[in-house]
């Protein structure tokens, strides 16, 4: 169950996560508090387990729209719970999911 591409997805929402923070910080500049940026990396890090539970593909399109839509999936749960406050991480989410699905298919091994 811990494949290859399941690893490498964690990883990359882990990673994101960290990035997400950062933006939410400089954003708000400075002032959010540690619960909601824990709350923010940990979707992130959810967006990585729930890409790499997707089945590998052989077409790097299909791949990669899947990503955005599960991105958007995924940061839609945070999005709402938090009264719809920050678009721009909504919005990232999709990239972030983009991102983690490429990263997972160029680099996991593929069978």
């Amino acid at each position: 169950m811990l494949t290859n591409r399941m690893k490498l997805s964690i990883v990359m929402g882990a990673l994101l996560g960290v990035v997400c923070i950062l933006g939410a910080q400089l954003r708000s500049g400075f002032e959010k508090e540690a619960l909601y940026l824990f709350a923010f990396w940990y979707n992130r890090l959810l967006m990585g387990v729930v890409i790499g539970f997707a089945k590998e593909t052989q077409e790097l399109k299909q791949a990669l729209v899947r990503g955005a839509i599960l991105g958007l999936l995924v940061s839609f749960a945070f999005y709402s719970a938090t009264g719809f406050e920050d678009a721009v991480g909504f919005a990232a989410g999709i990239v972030y999911g983009v991102i983690i699905e490429y990263a997972a298919y160029r680099f996991a091994d593929r069978g």
